[in-house]
């Protein structure tokens, strides 16, 4: 085994001439944390109907032109300041930034529990999503600077890989649980005992660690960039809801027309006609150029170009992104054919949501293992392929396809997939940042996955909503209405899901090429464990 250097030093900030002893207790304690703020993306979404529903009801009585704020409130902070988050945890300490992430967001989170109205809710959700973006960067760079021998690093690295791959699935599961038999508050409020015992496992478990050398923080930068990732989050998230939206209220009027006997036919208009969509995205491009420019004439920058100018972490970070994308289109779209195409109560759709679960645990595990055996790319390749032929085997399902026949073999594929995908990425995307970038990094990894994400999730409904409108039109064009406008408009929803399915199989098939074309490390590459780690 290689560990890490030994130069000769004393006091608290001495490198550690052994690996730290306590490591993988170390880990047990970070992966519930990282549980916790990917589940977070999800268990809520199940909950919606419940939130939304009038007073009467138990619910916050929030309108459906404000009910995307339950979503966005979050991904826009959690977004947006996340290469913020990976800085603070290098500088001012990364176990420090982790308490402090995980308090803030056990506390955010019972304010969301609490929630009287919707303004309440909405702050809990953003101050959750500024709390994530402290907890989600300095946990994986505390897996980098506390694993240095490759093999040990690997194992890590597919602890973390079969959380994020499989972590969205779990929270559909235990939202549906928490929805159906205790109330929508407690997705919440579950988040509270699994934060407390993190951080009293964390206090005697957890070493310090910070970044050497130089620590100031780059103010503009940081400014700059959290704008610019927030404005582009928001966005593109405005395209997909302005697409709902429309979609909606086409679908609405054609039911209504049908129902009269008029064959009149009401196209929704695209969300990417929203002008204010397109002004936020051009405006978080710009800020975003402005950040690249101001971080290669400062002396100390939030985000060192070298980071993303690695040709090996770049191609990773791309991938990344791609595959943030691409995975938007299984859990947003297959979580909506279970409930309104098949019928499934929240419970069991989100126990239908398991096998991608059951297939990144199987991958991750054997991924873990492969990697210093055969090198990142070889596994990154191979699991984006079966990731998209996972979805391309969902786009096939039909009104009543049963769930044996098509969803369960599609997802087991994609959690496959995802495991191979997601472990090799994180190894990859971090190693040889070095000690002092670690934090940067790692909130590198999580921002490109969330930006994936919110623009994934823009394009797939998009294309969705158009083909479900082009399905629809065909429908009206035969020259008859329908004589089961309700059955017709379903068929027209399975259309665009399918679509959705196809297209994000497309764009993970284009992200195991860029990993292919980009990516030239081998075993071989891997570091050794050579960094100094200081840890006190």
């Amino acid at each position: 085994m290689t560990h890490p250097s030994s130069t000769p030093a004393t006091g608290p900030d001495a490198p550690a001439a052994e690996p730290y002893e306590k490591r993988w207790l170390a880990l047990g304690v970070i992966a519930m944390t990282v549980l916790l703020v990917i589940l977070d993306a999800t268990i809520v979404n199940i909950a919606l109907p419940a939130v939304s529903a009038p007073e009467s009801a138990g619910g916050l009585d929030i309108s459906a032109a404000t009910q995307q704020w339950i979503v966005t409130a979050y991904t826009l902070t959690f977004g947006g300041f996340l290469l913020l988050g990976g800085r603070i945890a290098d500088f001012w300490g990364r176990k420090r930034t982790y308490l402090v992430g995980a308090a803030g967001f056990a506390v955010a989170s019972a304010f969301g529990g609490l929630a009287q109205n919707e303004a309440m809710l909405f702050g809990a959700r953003a101050l959750q999503g500024v709390f994530g973006a402290l907890l989600a960067p300095a946990s994986l760079a505390l897996l980098t600077v506390l694993f240095t021998d490759p093999r040990e690093r690997a194992k890590a690295f597919g602890v973390y890989g079969a959380i994020a791959g499989g972590g969205s699935a779990v929270g559909l599961l235990l939202g549906g649980v928490l929805t159906e038999y205790a109330d929508w508050r407690w997705c919440f409020w579950v988040n509270l005992p699994v934060a407390l015992l993190a951080i009293a496992l964390a206090i005697p478990f957890v070493p310090e660690s910070k970044a050497p050398g130089d620590t100031r923080y780059d103010i503009p930068g940081a400014i700059v960039i959290t704008l610019g990732l927030a404005a582009i989050v928001y966005g593109f998230t405005r395209v997909a809801e302005a697409s709902q939206s429309n979609a909606a209220d086409a679908a609405a009027a054609n039911q209504q027309a049908a129902a009269q006997g008029n064959p009149a036919l009401v196209t929704p208009d695209s969300g990417w006609t929203d002008g204010l969509a397109w002004l936020f995205i051009v405006g978080g491009l710009v800020l975003v150029a402005l950040f690249v420019l101001l971080e290669l004439r400062t002396r100390n920058p939030l985000l060192p170009m070298r980071i993303v100018l690695d040709r090996n972490r770049g191609g990773a970070y791309l991938t990344s992104t791609l595959v943030g994308a691409g995975l938007i289109g299984a859990f947003f779209f297959l979580s909506l054919y279970f409930q309104l195409v098949l019928g499934y109560e929240p419970l069991v759709a989100g126990l239908a949501s398991l096998p991608t679960t059951l297939g990144v645990f199987l991958s991750a595990g054997a991924a873990s293992a492969l990697v210093p055996r055969v090198g990142p790319k070889p596994l990154m390749v191979l699991g984006g392929l079966l990731a998209a032929a996972g979805l391309f085997t969902l786009s096939f399902v039909g009104l009543d396809t049963g769930f044996w026949q098509l969803p369960f073999p599609g997802q087991l594929l994609l959690g496959l997939g995802l495991g191979f995908t997601f472990v090799p990425l994180s190894n990859l995307a971090l190693v040889g940042a070095g000690e002092h970038d670690a934090g940067a990094a790692s909130a590198m990894l999580n921002a490109t996955q969330q930006v994936g994400a919110s623009i994934g999730t823009a394009v797939l409904v998009s294309l969705s909503v158009g083909a479900a409108s082009a399905y629809t039109a065909d429908v009206f064009s035969s020259g008859a209405p329908p004589q089961d406008p309700a059955a017709a408009g379903l068929a027209a929803q399975v259309e665009g899901y399918t679509t959705a399915f196809t297209w994000a199989a497309g764009l993970l098939v284009l992200g195991a090429l860029v990993a292919g074309l980009l990516i030239k490390a081998t075993k071989d590459d891997i570091p050794t464990g050579d960094t100094v780690v200081h840890v006190g």
